[in-house]
């Protein structure tokens, strides 16, 4: 792998861990305050996409490290716990849906929705 692009990779992956988990504590914060599902459930997203950051970026050190070595535990582990991580937030959306039809319960736009879902798709935009 060329320098620069290894460089550019590790920093993508750095920047990818450190917004999603920002991205979703605050998400998950204001769902949770604000008792929004939607918003809530984005957070969750966040923290599973933060967990496939964390292994890409083991990717990213070890074939900078070494290009031609095993692919490690810890890899296939964060792989393994993003798919399991979005099947369970897939699940528990759904019941929360279901929940909130049987209630009658009315979905609510907030604000801080609007804003993280803005700035979420700008930043990927750019990324």
């Amino acid at each position: 792998m060329k320098p620069a692009l290894y460089k550019t990779a590790l920093a993508l992956s750095y920047f990818t861990i450190a917004y999603n988990l920002s991205e979703g504590l605050i998400a998950m914060g204001l769902g949770f305050k604000d008792e929004t599902l939607s918003l809530f459930g984005f957070g969750v997203d966040s923290m599973i996409e933060m967990v496939s950051g964390l292994g890409i970026m083991q990717m990213v050190l070890r074939i900078g490290r070494n290009p031609h070595s095993e692919v490690p535990g810890f890899e296939v582990t964060s792989l393994r716990i993003t798919g399991y991580g979005f099947l369970v937030l897939a699940v528990g959306l759904v019941v929360g849906i279901i929940f909130n039809i049987i209630q009658h319960h009315t979905p609510e736009t907030t604000i801080w929705g609007a804003v993280i879902a803005l700035v979420s798709i700008v930043v990927m935009v750019l990324l």
